[in-house]
């Protein structure tokens, strides 16, 4: 007995094993006449197989790219189109390393290490000193964002002598506020108390109803019905 899984594995199974085996005796031809003709038969028998595909744009075209997928695109015949090789077009790239940091001051993100590096190459001292406090700035900044905590200047200035080895330094007189705005201590506190207001709110009303869903007041109009 033969069974499917002693033979090939097919490349496209909708066609079926009897197509894939017409298509790698093509290959085998050594006539090129021949070889055309034979071809164009399995194309056309297999557009008869999927007849309510005719209308179909382009579909000939795409049986013609699926021949040759099949003979692993080793057909030496002429297509009426142009045959694009996926084991080219579909080809894995190779794998693009993780950059690895071994900064210590990760919190401030990697953007700060470069504008760091920039810094120390400047030679005019002026627009050194005013990038420096830009991104002395920038990394108050990025430390209120992921700190809830306040931070201040001497701490900043700290980490960065260490993070540029001693090569910039950040004069007491440097202005690191107000360059870029971020959302402080006191914004994220408004912005919890009103979310709180709005909750307590929808939860006291919830609690004035009854359990038949109606709000209770002071007043209960059955209860006035019956003392009449």
């Amino acid at each position: 007995m033969n069974y499917n899984t002693g033979y090939s594995k097919l490349i496209i199974p909708e066609y079926g094993r009897n197509v894939q085996k017409l298509i790698e005796h093509a290959r085998t031809i050594e006539s090129t006449e021949y070889r055309q003709a034979f071809v164009e038969k399995i194309v056309n028998l297999i557009v008869q197989m999927h007849p309510q595909t005719r209308n179909i744009e382009d579909y000939r075209n795409k049986v013609w790219s699926h021949v040759f997928m099949i003979a692993d695109y080793e057909l030496n015949v002429d297509a009426p189109c142009e045959i694009i090789n996926y084991k080219v077009e579909k080809k894995r790239p190779e794998t693009v390393p993780y950059p690895q940091s071994k900064h210590r001051h990760r919190h401030y993100g990697r953007n700060v290490h470069n504008m760091i590096a920039k810094a120390i190459e400047m030679e005019d001292p002026e627009k050194k000193k005013a990038f420096t406090e830009i991104i002395g700035s920038y990394m108050k900044m990025a430390y209120k964002t992921w700190n809830r905590e306040n931070v201040s200047d001497d701490i900043i200035r700290v980490d960065l002598t260490n993070m540029s080895e001693g090569k910039l330094e950040l004069h007491e007189d440097a202005v690191l506020d107000g360059i870029f705005p971020s959302s402080s201590n006191n914004d994220r506190n408004d912005r919890n108390s009103n979310y709180k207001r709005r909750n307590s709110g929808s939860r006291s009303g919830q609690n004035n109803k009854g359990s038949n869903g109606r709000y209770k007041g002071k007043g209960n109009y059955n209860n006035k019905r019956k003392k009449r």
